[in-house]
């Protein structure tokens, strides 16, 4: 069993953070997706650094090494990263009739099925709860539905991005009250 720390990320830590990116959607997304949909899906997903900037992007390490990264946003940026600005909505949502955003969720590939993507879950889902949501959604990639379906999120549609390739997704919601 890891023993895995977490803590809030910091602008010095995003080159680590984009090296993680894209080392897990490249090892990750292929049995799932097309070579062509895996390249397609990196001009969606990446890391928006206004989570950083908000203080509820968060890292998990294992003996100082990052084994994951995830977030929490009280924007209403659904997913994206910061050169997906055609997705990007820096607008306050409210808790009292908005969801929370659960965004940008990557677990390194030696790092799967230990329970990263869990903690990271657990920590955005308890902030997210703390600053008055009751609910929280997210635009799920195909490898990553099963782990949010057996942490208790639904899916409330299933897309495809815009683009040349499209890459299918699936947004998913859960109550946290």
């Amino acid at each position: 069993m890891m023993n895995f720390t977490h803590r809030a990320a910091v602008t010095a830590d995003i080159p680590a953070i984009a090296a993680l990116m894209a080392r897990a959607i490249g090892a990750l997304q292929v049995d799932f997706l097309t070579p062509a949909q895996v390249v397609a899906s990196q001009a969606v997903m990446g890391l928006d650094t206004q989570l950083i900037a908000d203080g509820t992007y968060l890292l998990v390490e294992a003996s100082g090494r990052l084994a994951g990264c995830g977030g929490w946003s009280r924007r209403a940026t659904l997913y994206g990263g910061d050169h997906s600005t055609a997705l990007r909505d820096a607008a306050l949502l409210d808790p009292a009739h908005d969801a929370a955003r659960i965004r940008a969720m990557y677990t390194d590939p030696d790092f799967v099925r230990r329970g990263v993507g869990r903690l990271v879950l657990s920590v955005c889902e308890t902030a997210a709860r703390e600053a008055g949501f009751a609910r929280a959604e997210m635009m799920a990639t195909l490898a990553g539905e099963p782990l949010y379906r057996a942490c208790g999120y639904m899916p409330i549609e299933r897309i495809e991005t815009p683009g040349n390739v499209p890459v299918p997704m699936i947004r998913m919601g859960k109550n946290l009250a």
